[in-house]
């Protein structure tokens, strides 16, 4: 019975182990190679915060993977673009630490994002970044965030806009504000309910996707905008999709309804661009966060876990019995 238990448990192990192996290694991009210039803006774009000092920006460029600052255009991004942009905000300098690399891609690529320094953007989401930008208009760029200290990476944003100003690419201000908006909601309701039974932030990063593609839709369908009922049936229906009708509280599907009554208002519903975008990035999603907990499910190996979980503690009693 002492080694039955102990085979049995170390299959299990082995099961569980396989269970949890990180799904965000799953198609993940290399990021942004600074030793070749192979792309439109010629340079890739390293937009520092204007709270660093010169030591702390060479540390930053080092977390990005830039061997030599020759090899970008390098920028700072300070209070007062954080208010050119978004209409909003301190001007406060000195707390622009969260900094970007930002690369123009071939036309069709999407939007990707790489937080380099997972363990001091504490907050927002590689996702999140992604759909926050696809509103504002940005298209077709890898994006690579950090930081030299934990901080929550609000002011990220902020550098991407500023990387596509300097190289000559306008992006329309209500569409900066709104989606400045977007990145406030959806961070405020993930770290509500971080922690809670049900709650996945890939799975809400999705269902934002949805709600965004399935009112465009209906505009194209229709030829006017939703309404608020309209609004609040495809929040509902892209939550139950991704499993969360039961975590996302009616406060905070209100919150919601009022950003994405917004959201229409721009001229992000209207555009093939960020079709084409959103599209991506649902991808990128699923191909990060699905394919492996799927295959595992297709092939029975949660079953499994739960059968082995099942045996191993009837052998216990009978040992003990």
């Amino acid at each position: 019975m002492i080694k039955e238990l102990k085979r049995k448990l170390g299959y299990i192990t082995a099961l569980s182990v396989l269970s949890v192996v990180p799904m965000s290694t799953v198609n993940a991009s290399e990021g942004i190679d600074t030793s070749v210039v192979d792309e439109a803006w010629g340079l890739p774009t390293f937009v520092y915060g204007g709270g660093l000092d010169e030591a702390q920006i060479a540390e930053t460029a080092d977390l990005l993977g830039i061997d030599n600052r020759e090899n970008v255009a390098g920028v700072d991004v300070t209070g007062e673009d954080l208010q050119n942009y978004l209409g909003t905000g301190s001007g406060n300098t000195a707390s622009m630490i969260s900094s970007v690399l930002v690369q123009r891609e071939d036309e069709g690529d999407g939007v990707s994002v790489l937080i380099e320094t997972p363990d001091d953007i504490t907050e927002i989401t590689e996702e999140q970044y992604a759909n926050a930008a696809i509103t504002a208009g940005v298209e077709d760029v890898t994006i690579m965030v950090a930081s030299i200290r934990p901080v929550t990476g609000e002011s990220a944003l902020t550098g991407i806009y500023k990387a596509f100003d300097v190289n000559g690419e306008d992006l329309d201000q209500d569409r900066m504000e709104v989606a400045q908006e977007e990145l406030e909601t959806t961070n405020d309701i993930a770290q509500a309910n971080t922690g809670e039974e049900g709650f996945d932030t890939s799975r809400f990063d999705q269902a934002i996707v949805e709600i965004k593609q399935q009112l465009a839709d209906l505009r194209e369908q229709q030829n006017e905008l939703a309404t608020r009922e309209d609004i609040e049936r495809i929040i509902n229906e892209a939550l139950e999709n991704n499993d969360l009708q039961n975590v996302i509280s009616q406060e905070q599907i209100d919150r919601l309804l009022a950003f994405f009554e917004r959201y229409q208002q721009t001229g992000a519903i209207d555009s093939a661009q960020v079709r084409e975008q959103l599209e991506n990035l649902s991808t990128n999603i699923r191909d990060r966060f699905g394919d492996v907990w799927q295959d595992a499910e297709d092939s029975g190996l949660i079953d499994q876990i739960g059968n082995f979980f099942s045996q191993l503690w009837e052998a216990i009693r009978n040992f003990f019995n």
